[in-house]
């Protein structure tokens, strides 16, 4: 698809004004464990008896892995294989993503590559395949799957980041109970619990975490999770017999300690980067308010939504510009369809793979996004720009939301500059940063 700048869109565009904007700090509680004393917390955490005594010398331990961008994932999951070594017993590394990675064994390993877990950085192996084994059925009468690899092993533990979801509720979202089934499911569960869709996925979880619990060898499970600031605040191991309990009580911490976007409400937003390491569909529609699904809310209210760029570790994979109103044509260049439908196959969610409007520049896809808004003011439109939606310490905001920002009308939000015109090279490409920090 040729876009081009100086085409018609382009002389549509060029008239339409963007307003000064100014830089503004936002605040949130930031518990925090220090990546340095990571190592001890998980230690302390997994010596005591009901966790160690599950770890004899010689076992075979299968330990989970991701494909989100986890705080201090690398660190979490040497520290856990540290354990598992200290017990002699034999540690291994299994991707768990479900379908990611081109629901490939070989990308499911870049992907954590990606990630500095290698299996020179982490001191054991990786074994990465597709092939599952069939537990059994749940009282959904759903098939239940598990990695090969990982049920033939002695034990499991399932490390994972517990956070709410992107395009549903309930009391089990992203967590162990999602990472035992759709995680280490592979590509065959993954998409027997995305079946029904969103509607029913919140069901399907609990109940094919149910057959997994009774019929494969978890050990327990220790999730992380993670304050407003993508620090990790928290860790935690499960007894096996604990999860389905103590999951939802974590999942209500999770959502305590999320960010947001303090103004509550905007006309454009505009997101610098989406990405795989920032959220399953590139941006948190829990932050953005960009919603894959009616069976999720929350997030900025907002008419209009432009993103820019994507993450070089996304490796093409650009599920989220389906939310977008308008996306770059340097986004689009990146897009590797190989990488991103196997996704929406999976969930049958296809929304967020969608396209929408290309434009050729940074400039055009923000004065897009104003010049189609309705019933809004667009000489003093409302415009949020974030980096992505896991960083929002540092955000930039329109001048129209300066006063009040001033006035102290936004808890926890503080004004950090003087509003200013933003900068675009020849090229049309935004060169403004949005913090000085």
């Amino acid at each position: 698809m040729e876009v081009k700048k100086g085409g018609v869109v382009s002389k549509l565009l060029e008239h339409v004004q963007i307003p000064k904007m100014f830089r503004a700090k936002q605040i949130f509680p930031r518990p925090q464990i220090m990546p340095r004393d990571i190592p001890a917390v998980i230690f302390a955490e997994l010596s005591q008896e009901k966790f160690s005594n599950q770890i004899m010398s010689g076992m075979n331990i299968a330990i989970t892995a991701g494909s989100r961008g986890i705080a201090n994932v690398d660190i979490i999951t040497k520290a856990i294989v540290d354990f598992v070594k200290s017990r002699g017993a034999n540690p291994f590394i299994v991707p768990a993503m479900g379908s990611h990675g081109g629901a490939t064994a070989e990308g499911q390993l870049d992907l954590l590559a990606g990630y500095n877990i290698s299996e020179t950085s982490m001191g054991c192996p990786i074994k990465s395949c597709m092939e599952t084994v069939l537990l059994g059925h749940s009282e959904l009468e759903k098939p239940v799957y598990m990695d090969k690899l990982a049920y033939e092993s002695d034990g499991i533990i399932v490390s994972c980041r517990l956070k709410p979801h992107n395009a549903f509720r309930g009391p089990y979202e992203s967590g162990p109970c999602k990472m035992m089934t759709i995680g280490l499911g592979k590509q065959a569960g993954a998409e027997v619990v995305h079946s029904d869709g969103m509607g029913k996925i919140g069901q399907n979880i609990p109940a094919s975490a149910k057959v997994i619990l009774a019929k494969a060898p978890i050990l327990f499970a220790i999730p992380c999770i993670e304050n407003a600031f993508d620090e990790t605040c928290k860790i935690e191991a499960i007894h096996r017999d604990d999860i389905m309990k103590r999951e939802p009580e974590l999942l209500k911490y999770a959502f305590e300690n999320m960010p947001k976007l303090l103004v509550g409400e905007c006309d454009v937003l505009v997101v610098d980067e989406i990405g795989k390491n920032f959220s399953g569909t590139g941006v948190d529609p829990n932050i953005t308010g960009t919603f894959s699904t009616e069976y999720a809310s929350g997030g900025v209210k907002v008419q209009r939504t432009c993103f820019l760029d994507i993450t070089e570790c996304s490796h093409g994979n650009g599920l989220g510009t389906g939310l977008a109103s308008a996306i770059t044509k340097r986004l689009f260049d990146k897009l590797d369809p190989e990488k991103m439908y196997p996704n929406c196959l999976t969930s049958t969610v296809l929304k967020s793979a969608g396209i929408p409007i290309v434009v050729a520049t940074d400039k055009e896809a923000i004065q897009l996004c104003i010049r189609t808004l309705n019933n809004a003011d667009k000489d003093n439109a409302r415009i949020i720009r974030i980096p992505n939606s896991l960083h929002i310490g540092h955000i930039m905001l329109s001048e129209a939301y300066y006063r009040d920002v001033l006035q102290g009308k936004y808890e926890g939000l503080f004004v950090e500059g003087e509003p200013e015109s933003l900068d675009f090279d020849n090229a049309g490409s935004l060169i403004t940063m949005i913090s000085n920090e």
